[in-house]
């Protein structure tokens, strides 16, 4: 059976460390190639209500950075084979130095950062302290950027780009539409592999994107499930496994 690549999305910590644990062995169970990993951000500006809830209700007890390294480290150290990117926010990795962070963040079995708020050619050194700590920057393409800021993104030698399949904030629908394609083909114009996301939540739209991108990326729907079944593990940990199933079956 054909599969198409799957970036699945997780609030660090949420909704406990251990439920966080159960939903990130479902996702790698139901299919899922990369984990997205998201540091809880007190002031998020790209993240819709589901995962800004999921943020709020991690640092409400108290969770820090080093947490969320820590919990990343266990789930490398549990499945070595999939890949670990840390999505987060530029203060977070600014504030205790950008080199220091990407450290780290290496040490804990991150492979790649993607942090929407910084720009790809003012990016405060990110780019070449990943590459120091073998890492890569994933920048964020938007369909509202410019098409020459589009342009010189996608020949900028970036591996993969991280493409925002709309403006707004994650967690809406979103149509696959011929804008979308065109969109995307801009983004891998020059050369870059494309991660396509933002609002993807069903099979349908994850075929219609399948032949152009990389891997689709789906995040609000799988924070919206272990939200919903947080009281039950057994029911949360079927849940996740089963849309991580239907979101990579062509």
């Amino acid at each position: 059976m054909s599969k198409i690549k799957l970036m699945s999305h997780l609030v660090a910590g949420y909704p406990t460390n251990e439920l966080a644990l159960t939903a990130a062995r479902s996702l790698i169970k139901g299919g899922a190639d990369i984990l997205e990993i998201q540091l809880p951000f007190s002031d998020p500006s790209a993240d819709g209500p589901a995962i800004q809830t999921a943020c709020t209700k991690v640092l409400e007890r108290g969770y820090k950075t080093a947490d969320g390294l820590a919990f990343i480290a266990q789930i490398h150290k549990e499945f070595p084979e999939t890949t670990i990117y840390l999505m987060s926010y530029g203060s977070l990795i600014y504030t205790p130095g950008v080199e220091n962070f990407c450290k780290k963040a290496a040490e804990a079995g991150v492979k790649g950062m993607i942090i929407p708020d910084l720009p790809f050619d003012f990016d405060e050194g990110l780019t070449a302290a990943c590459k120091a700590n073998g890492m890569i920057n994933i920048p964020v393409a938007a369909p509202s950027m410019s098409a020459e800021r589009l342009e010189k993104m996608a020949h900028a030698g970036f591996q993969y780009i991280y493409a925002a399949l709309r403006v707004g904030i994650t967690g809406t629908d979103t149509k696959i539409d011929q804008n979308t394609l065109d969109f995307l083909k801009k983004v891998s114009s020059g050369g870059s592999k494309v991660y396509g996301g933002f609002g993807i939540s069903n099979g349908g739209q994850a075929k219609a994107l399948a032949s152009s991108v990389e891997a689709i990326v789906a995040g609000s729907v799988f924070v919206r499930i272990i939200t919903e079944n947080k009281d039950d593990a057994t029911k949360l940990s079927e849940k996740v496994e089963a849309k991580a199933r239907e979101l990579t079956t062509l």
